[in-house]
């Protein structure tokens, strides 16, 4: 009885949806990379080593200028250079692209890790170096409950979903959208009709760079101000997971995010609940949730929703 009142307490609080939030906001980001690079037929699972450089890069140049922005910029800035040797790779040397993309994750991991120690002068974790402030919108945050929900986030949070709007209209109202989704689907009859499908596929590649690349800014300087090894900690992974569950659709991208963030945000909500003891050993049971949950939508759905037809085939134009 006590763990249900714990999870009824869980739901009715304000904080669990903020927590929630927060959560799936790098989800979101990244998500959508995953959106832009395979609906134009590449397979990016590089996203995980695109969130990690990025979150080290904005920690990096932040520490650098003092500057926070500064850093959230090269931190995009990082995530298109990775981004773009996986479309080089890829695209025009016509590559595994999965081999390609677990090689670029293990590059960002030795990378960030090895530089630690000598920048930083202690290998781990850096030291707090600043943070993007938390945005209060006058009205909205006085509103009881909603409020405490909506009122105060991170301006990362309300980018987030500006970028799934924005990625909605580009990808389904506009001409440009249109050659994504054709490259995407049958790249051979969209050169045919003189559409540039390499270009197409740059683009979505390098476009999923910067997603990625803002989703590790956020979680360096936009949520806590510091960086700390493989701190992307599988959010890579789990974002292509909202991906194939939205059925490569940006909106359908965000709520699944959100699915993810909500068991992120009820795993931290039980753990500190103060009607059950959660040991340390049963700890980690918690922390698996999402990832169990990934798990579970990749079994399940991943032979449900619609790929394009042509992601993961390289595309070689004939002579």
């Amino acid at each position: 009885m006590r763990i249900l009142e714990a999870i009824f307490l869980v739901f009715i609080n304000p904080l669990f949806y903020k927590i929630t939030l927060t959560a799936a906001t790098p989800l979101i980001f990244a998500s959508l990379g995953g959106v832009y690079s395979e609906i134009t037929g590449v397979v990016n699972i590089a996203l995980e080593g695109i969130m990690l450089l990025g979150a080290f890069t904005s920690v990096l140049f932040t520490w650098l200028t003092g500057n926070v922005w500064i850093g959230v910029f090269m931190a995009v800035i990082s995530g298109l250079a990775l981004a773009w040797l996986h479309a080089w790779g890829s695209i025009k040397w016509a590559g595994n692209q999965v081999v390609l993309g677990t090689a670029l994750i293990l590059i960002a991991q030795g990378v960030t890790g090895f530089l630690m120690e000598p920048i930083f002068g202690k290998p781990g974790q850096t030291d707090f170096v600043g943070k993007v402030e938390e945005l209060r919108i006058p009205g909205l945050a006085d509103i009881p409950f909603i409020g405490k929900v909506f009122g105060e986030l991170s301006p990362f949070v309300y980018m987030a979903f500006a970028a799934v709007a924005f990625s909605w209209w580009l990808i389904y109202k506009t001409r440009l959208g249109l050659r994504m989704r054709s490259v995407g689907e049958n790249p051979e009859a969209a050169d045919t009709l003189g559409i540039n499908v390499y270009g197409i596929r740059y683009f979505g590649v390098l476009m999923s760079g910067v997603w990625a690349g803002l989703a590790g800014a956020y979680l360096s300087v936009g949520e806590v101000g510091h960086f700390r090894e493989l701190m992307s900690g599988g959010r890579g992974f789990i974002a292509l997971a909202a991906m194939i569950l939205g059925n490569y659709n940006p909106v359908g991208a965000m709520l699944a995010s959100l699915l993810f963030g909500a068991s992120s945000a009820f795993a931290n909500q039980m753990q500190s609940s103060s009607l059950i003891h959660v040991s340390a050993t049963v700890k980690p049971l918690f922390d698996m949730i999402p990832f169990v949950l990934t798990i579970i939508v990749v079994a399940g759905f991943v032979g449900k929703s619609h790929v394009p037809k042509a992601d993961g085939v390289p595309y070689e134009k004939e002579a």
